[in-house]
């Protein structure tokens, strides 16, 4: 039993496989429970599998991350519309003002999955403490 807690301790965690799982909402570790409770929050542990989630520190990297992901896209996008269609600033503020938050909205929650999965396959932040989990 003792050789199965070790291996499964060092057992290799597969970094892309974990961020992808995490972008989609799912578990690193299992792939099937659902990794947010809420929009935003991480829940403490994985309802499939028991995976603590509590030792998530994403903090702000989402955040910034997002913002710079969507500034980048829309400013070139802004530039180029406006030297095509010389639309009104209203129009401009309007459109892009929506588009910015909407962007915002459905990237922020896949960007902090996979962070939160890169940092359970990383074994950040304690992740990778104990190989037991609740319930086992």
């Amino acid at each position: 039993m003792s050789d199965n807690l070790a291996q499964s301790a060092s057992a290799e965690r597969s970094t892309g496989q974990a961020m992808l799982r995490g972008a989609l909402g799912r578990c690193p570790a299992c792939g099937e429970g659902r990794l947010f409770s809420s929009f935003l929050k991480v829940a403490d542990h994985c309802p499939a599998c028991g995976e603590a989630l509590h030792h998530q520190r994403a903090d702000d990297g989402p955040a910034y991350l997002t913002i710079l992901l969507v500034s980048h896209l829309g400013a070139p996008l802004l530039l180029a519309c406006y030297i095509a269609w010389r639309p009104s600033a209203m129009t401009m503020i309007y459109t892009f003002g929506a588009g910015a938050i909407i962007l915002s909205l459905l990237l922020l929650p896949r960007i902090k999955g996979a962070m939160v999965g890169l940092q359970w396959a990383r074994r950040m932040h304690g992740f990778g403490a104990s190989a037991t989990r609740p319930g086992s």
